[in-house]
């Protein structure tokens, strides 16, 4: 199998997080193997476990980078079960079969492998059909397994895949590495959650005025006015005539006149009624449960059931 499409540079994959291909997270990126012919990525580490401190190879065909992500096309117990590797610069034939195998891939073979495998052994067949690649890896194997111990030699000759930093100390899948060590990237990114308090507006109730009509009495005290008829008598004087000077009967009326109290009823507007609005400020606390990350670490060493050195851990866990 040649180089993942899509990767040419292994700088671009150092400290991506990988999830499988469910989405889960698996680990982060540790080492970067390259195929010899393209010197292209080919294969990963990815350390799981606690502290990263377990490497498991990972097929880089059929992978995505999103951001700061790497999404492989297995899922991740698959990833987990992969067989543990004790890599150096290079893998040897029978640990790439052994991972191509795991994964259910066919593994691509060339006349260079060929010629690998075949320098490997001491049988003079499989030395030259390496040397010619005209024999695939198979067909190497095969020879060099009739020569007994060098056959063994053989079966584990350089592979096509090599460390692409090759500078950095190696560790076998699921060994322990320090974190001095040069040029490596183990580090953790410490997270919490933080309280960010602001505020929001939302409408808690309304106001309203109602006009309505209501009836009452009203009492008013009104002045009147009205004509009394009283009698008056003139004596006349003597040798004063009147104009009616004949007995009999006569009437003389008087029209009388008086006031009486009237009510009229009008609307007339007396007052403006509005709401307004007055902002009140008050002091409110608000709580809310917060998670963050702790990061421990251990030394490796027994400690008589005290803390590690800056840990939680209890004892010490041995290499």
């Amino acid at each position: 199998m040649g180089a993942a499409d899509g990767f040419t540079d292994s700088g671009e994959l150092d400290g991506l997080t990988v999830y499988d291909s469910d989405g889960e997270k698996v680990g982060t990126v540790g080492r970067v193997y390259v195929d010899d012919d393209t010197g292209k990525p080919d294969w990963i580490t990815v350390k799981t476990g606690m502290f990263g401190m377990k490497e498991s190879f990972v097929p880089l065909a059929g992978a995505r980078r999103v951001g700061s992500d790497l999404h492989v096309s297995h899922p991740k117990e698959l990833v987990k079960e992969a067989p543990r590797v004790d890599a150096d610069a290079h893998l040897s034939v029978a640990e790439e079969e052994e991972l191509y195998r795991h994964y259910g891939m066919t593994r691509k073979t060339t006349g260079r492998a060929g010629t690998a495998m075949g320098a490997a052994g001491t049988g003079a067949a499989a030395g030259t059909a390496g040397a010619a690649g005209t024999r695939t890896g198979q067909t190497g194997r095969a020879t060099a397994d009739t020569t007994g111990t060098t056959g063994a030699m053989g079966a584990a000759g350089t592979g096509r895949h090599r460390d692409a930093d090759a500078s950095r100390p190696l560790a076998g899948a699921g060994a322990e590495r320090s974190a001095g060590g040069t040029g490596m990237r183990d580090e953790l990114t410490r997270s919490e959650e933080q309280l960010s308090v602001g505020t929001e507006e939302y409408e808690s109730g309304k106001a309203r005025l109602h006009k309505y009509v209501v009836t009452e009495n009203v009492t008013r005290t009104v002045p009147v006015s009205h004509e009394e008829v009283r009698v008056v008598r003139e004596p006349l004087k003597p040798g004063e005539r009147t104009a009616d000077g004949k007995l009999g009967e006569q009437d003389v009326e008087v029209t009388l006149h008086a006031e009486r109290a009237t009510v009229r009823k009008e609307s007339v507007p007396v007052e403006r009624v509005r709401l307004e609005t007055n902002r009140v400020t008050e002091q409110k606390e608000v709580s809310a449960e917060l998670r963050k990350e702790k990061i421990d670490y251990m030394d490796g060493k027994e400690t008589g059931g005290g803390k590690d050195a800056g840990g939680e851990f209890g004892k010490g866990r041995r290499r």
